[in-house]
C-alpha cells in the first residue's frame, strides 16, 4: 500500500515543494492545509485530490467553500481544523511546514493520534522542545527532521551508535549580511534583508535567517532531536551551503551531509525514510563549486544567534519566549515599524525582562507566548 501524507502548510515553500515529492513517488495526499492562500490552495485540491482541505484564517473559509464547491471535499478551517486534519486515522505521516506557533498544537494533536510526523515546523520543538519529545517517547512513533541541517545530522547518525556521537556541527549559510559589523546593519533595507544567497523560502524564515535567528532556532531544535547538550553542538558558517551539517565521533571521524541546497532532498528523506529514490532535483557537482569555505559566527553582531542559545542553556521558557518574541518583531520589522538591528535588540531584552518558569504543558507555552509577544508590542509602540 502507498503511503499517505497530510500537508501543513501546503502553500508555502516547504509545502509546495513537498507536494513535488509526493508526485514524483505517487504518495497518497489524503489532507492538505494553509494559512489564507485560497488560489494555490484550490488549485492543489483540484491536482491532488485530497478528501480533506484546511484553512486557518476562517475569514477565507467562505471563499475557499465557493472555489470547491464543485468538489467532493470536506473543507474544515480554523485551528480545530488544522488539529482535525492532523489526526486522521487514514493519513501515515504528517507534514507539518506551518510557520509559527500555529504549528505547535496540530504537532501535539498528530503525536497523540499516533501518526508519524515529517516536522519543518521550527516552533514545535523550540516552544515546546520537551513536552514535543516526552510525548513521542510515549507514543512510540517517529520524527523525521525536513530542515536540511537536522536532515543532514540524522542521515550522518544512519548504521552509527548514537552513544559514540561527540558532537554535531550544524552549518550556516550566514544569510545575506555576513560580514557586515553592527553599525553597517543600522541601514539595512527590508527588501535587502528579504534577498537570501541560497535558498528559496518565506518571508518569516527569510528574515530570520538574515538576523541568523533561524540557527538559533535550529540549534535549539537539534538540542531536542538528538538528545544534546548545548556544548555539543557547534555552529560553522559555510557560505555554499553544500555541507548541510555534520557528525563527529568520539574517534573524532567526523561524517557530513552533502547536497545542492534544494530542500526536496530533506523532504524527500523524511517522507521516504528509509527509501533512497532519485529526487526532482539537481546532483551535486563539486568540481563547478571549486571550493568551500568554513567560518566562525559573529555571535556579537547577530545578536539573535547568541540570545537563542542563552535561552535554551537557561531551558524553562526562556526558548518560547525569545522565539515569540522573535515572531513578534519580525513581524514589525516586515510592517515597517522596527528597523532591522531592532529585532536583535528587543529579542535579546526578553531574557532580562522575564524570570525563570517552566513548561509543564501546552498551557505553559501558550502563557509564556502571551507575555513575549505583549513585551514586544509595548516595546515596539515605545520606539
Amino acid at each position: 500500500m502507498k503511503k499517505t501524507v497530510s500537508v501543513l502548510g501546503s502553500t508555502g515553500s516547504i509545502g509546495t515543494q513537498s507536494l513535488e515529492v509526493c508526485e514524483k513517488h505517487g504518495l497518497g495526499v489524503t489532507a492538505l492545509a494553509a494559512h489564507s492562500s485560497v488560489k494555490l490552495l484550490a488549485e492543489q485540491a483540484r491536482k491532488f485530490r485530497p478528501e480533506y482541505i484546511g484553512i486557518y484564517n476562517e475569514e477565507k473559509y467562505t471563499e475557499l467553500k465557493s472555489a470547491l464547491s464543485d468538489m467532493n471535499v470536506k473543507i474544515v478551517c480554523g485551528m480545530e481544523g488544522l488539529c482535525e486534519i492532523a489526526a486522521l486515522p487514514q493519513t501515515d505521516i504528517v507534514l507539518n511546514s506551518v510557520v509559527g506557533m500555529v504549528g505547535l498544537l496540530p504537532t501535539l494533536t498528530a503525536i497523540d493520534a499516533g501518526k508519524d510526523i515529517a516536522l519543518a515546523n521550527k516552533e514545535t520543538l523550540v516552544a515546546g522542545g520537551e513536552l514535543v519529545m516526552s510525548e513521542i517517547a510515549k507514543k512510540g512513533i517517529a520524527l523525521y527532521p525536513v530542515d536540511s541541517e537536522h536532515s543532514a545530522i540524522f542521515q550522518c547518525l544512519q548504521g552509527n551508535k548514537r552513544s559514540q556521537l561527540s558532537k554535531v556541527i550544524l552549518t550556516a549559510s550566514g544569510g545575506p549580511f555576513f560580514g557586515k559589523t553592527y553599525d553597517e546593519l543600522r541601514s539595512v533595507t527590508k527588501e535587502q534583508a528579504l534577498n537570501h544567497p541560497n535558498w528559496d523560502m518565506g518571508s518569516k524564515i527569510t528574515i530570520d535567517s538574515a538576523t541568523l535567528m533561524n540557527k538559533g532556532l535550529e540549534f535549539i531544535e537539534a538540542k531536542w532531536l538528538f538528545d544534546l547538550t548545548p556544548d555539543q553542538i557547534e555552529i560553522v558558517v559555510h557560505r555554499q551551503s553544500v555541507v548541510h551539517s555534520a557528525v563527529e565521533y568520539d574517534d573524532f571521524s567526523v561524517i557530513a551531509q552533502l547536497g545542492v541546497p534544494d530542500m526536496k532532498i530533506p523532504i524527500q528523506y523524511a517522507l521516504l525514510y528509509p527509501d533512497r529514490k532519485p529526487c526532482p532535483t539537481g546532483r551535486l557537482s563539486l568540481t563547478d563549486y571549486g571550493k568551500l569555505t568554513f567560518e566562525k559566527p559573529d555571535f556579537e553582531t547577530f545578536r539573535c544567534l547568541s540570545t537563542a542559545i542563552e535561552a535554551i542553556k537557561r531551558g524553562g521558557a526562556y526558548p518560547c519566549l525569545v522565539n515569540s518574541a522573535n515572531e513578534e518583531a519580525v513581524r514589525a520589522f516586515l510592517n515597517d515599524e522596527i528597523r532591522f538591528i531592532e529585532i536583535g535588540e528587543i529579542v535579546s531584552a526578553v531574557l532580562d525582562r522575564f524570570e525563570p518558569s517552566q513548561i509543564n504543558c501546552y498551557d505553559d507555552v501558550m502563557k509564556a507566548d502571551k507575555a513575549a509577544r505583549e513585551y514586544v508590542r509595548a516595546a515596539v509602540s515605545e520606539r
